[in-house]
């Protein structure tokens, strides 16, 4: 029986690993240049608020689209500028003192992330909220300059749908589905293994 086929198949699968492996980036977010806001109907006017990002770390492969890592967002840093307002909003919406974060989980990158320029991805994953866990995929627009990162996404979450509190009384009805935009920077790194 001749190996040496056998042995080029297993040289060029470990090869093919090692080179997938090699090609690991990662990326880190700033919470201090990064911002997290969001906006929901209400009669007669808009709420918008801000909440603080608590950090994020994205590691993915660009060969497989294989991803990990996560992005915590602190809730208990929700604020809309109106005392009374945030204050019903922590404790019979979000209810922070039990549910102070809100944690997406990556599972997989769609698309590209170039070197260098702008580009569009999709990220795949898992969003813990509110104690429970949402498939969601995030679209978002990137731009890589000198391996600093920005990437701008939003998502639609139907929070009512979700299992929170509707806020809307008699005389001021608010939306089913607040929007949050993350506009995150960061920086891309080469993963372990990478070189």
């Amino acid at each position: 029986m001749n190996l040496k086929p056998r042995a080029a198949i297993v040289l060029l699968a470990a090869f093919a690993a090692v080179s997938a492996h090699a090609q690991q980036r990662v990326l880190v977010l700033d919470p201090q240049a990064s911002k997290v806001t969001f906006k929901l109907e209400a009669t007669g006017h808009d709420v918008e608020g801000s909440f603080v990002l608590e950090n994020g770390r994205i590691a993915f492969d660009p060969a497989t689209g294989v991803a990990s890592g996560e992005i915590a967002i602190d809730l208990k840093s929700a604020e809309t500028g109106n005392k009374s307002r945030d204050e019903t909003m922590h404790e019979d919406v979000l209810e922070t003192g039990k549910f102070p974060r809100a944690v997406f989980r990556a599972e997989k990158i769609r698309g590209s992330v170039p070197d260098s320029g702008t580009g569009q991805v999709t990220l795949d994953g898992t969003l813990s909220f509110h104690g429970a866990d949402h498939k969601v995929s995030l679209p978002a627009k990137i731009d890589v300059q000198n391996g600093r990162v920005k990437a701008d996404t939003q998502i639609e979450i139907p929070y009512v749908e979700w299992g929170l509190h509707d806020p809307s009384i008699i005389m001021l009805r608010v939306a089913k589905v607040v929007s949050v935009k993350v506009r995150a920077e960061g920086s891309l790194e080469a993963g372990e293994g990478a070189k």
